[in-house]
């Protein structure tokens, strides 16, 4: 019985042992990366932003928002009302000034009078140069104060447009970053207190990095892929290189990547209907260099990132 259960048990060790060394299938990697459409490119990260550039809406004059004109995602043309900034107080400068205007009309009418009825005594003598001069001097100084009664009205009227903000240009509300009752602050706010931009045609900003910026041609082919998603690609149409070279800002979240370099913006553009993707939304992007150009090494840092990104 003994040698009968010894076999058994070497036998299960045996099959243990065969099915533990037996291959392994290795797990797909979570984020599917595209493969390269051409033999020679050069790679970089790509923003989705409006044709118009995303325009970060402010206000001249800070305030107390009293109402929002737009929702997110709504189509805006030139000239319409986004928010407005508290004017009550010009509100009440507006009904002093309309009545300082229409004392100023009356004076003026009194003036002209009284120096029409001078006009046409019939004896001259009866009035001194003087009185005569003094009447002219007196409608001169009535037109005068009608004019800037006038004036100020018409400057409280632009003071209050000031805070109406409008669209200066058409397209769609990206991002609205205020509510009614919040404090807006004038100048150039960290958070743009509301975003719009034109997305009749998409605008991808390649960021090449520097060590790569000559083997970039202008014309030259590309094509972009969304990210985790490789099979939706679209092929790129170019619009322009932009000749200063700017710090690195928009990182792909690979921990060997470098963040102390410089990248040449490349423009190029796609219509929405070829790929549904979202305004700052980041894409993968190669870009075709020529066979005929011996390729430059690139920076050992660089390569480093790619080839990282690659087997990632």
């Amino acid at each position: 019985m003994l040698p009968l259960l010894a076999m058994i048990g070497v036998l299960i060790i045996i099959v243990a042992i065969i099915i533990d060394n037996q291959p392994k299938q290795s797990p797909s990697p979570a984020i599917q990366w595209p493969k390269a459409p051409f033999a020679t490119y050069v790679a970089g990260a790509g923003i989705v932003e409006a044709s118009s550039g995303n325009v970060a809406v402010g206000t001249g004059v800070s305030g107390i928002v009293t109402a929002i004109y737009v929702k997110w995602g709504d189509r805006v043309r030139a000239g319409d009302l986004l928010f407005k900034i508290d004017d009550r107080d010009l509100q009440a400068q507006r009904l002093p000034a309309i009545a300082s205007a229409k004392e100023a009309g009356a004076r003026l009418i009194q003036a002209r009078d009284q120096l029409k009825l001078a006009e046409n005594v019939p004896d001259s003598r009866a009035i001194s140069k003087e009185d005569m001069n003094n009447r002219h001097s007196a409608v001169a100084i009535a037109e005068t104060a009608l004019a800037l009664a006038q004036a100020r009205i018409e400057q409280i009227k632009l003071e209050i447009d000031r805070r109406a903000i409008r669209a200066l240009i058409p397209g769609k509300i990206l991002q609205i970053n205020i509510r009614p009752g919040e404090f807006a602050q004038s100048g150039v706010p960290a958070r743009p207190l509301m975003l719009l931009g034109n997305d009749d045609q998409l605008y991808l900003r390649v960021d090449i990095d520097e060590f790569d910026a000559l083997r970039v041609k202008p014309g030259s082919p590309a094509v972009a892929f969304v990210r985790g998603a490789p099979e939706r690609q679209v092929p790129l149409k170019f619009e322009r290189i932009e000749p200063y070279v700017v710090p690195k800002t928009s990182l792909t979240g690979n921990g060997a990547e470098r963040v102390d370099t410089r990248v040449l913006q490349v423009i190029y553009s796609f219509p929405p209907a070829a790929l549904p993707v979202y305004i700052g939304q980041q894409m993968d992007v190669y870009i075709e260099t020529s066979p005929a150009e011996p390729a430059q090494a690139p920076h050992p840092d660089a390569r480093a990132v790619r080839q990282t990104e690659h087997a990632s």
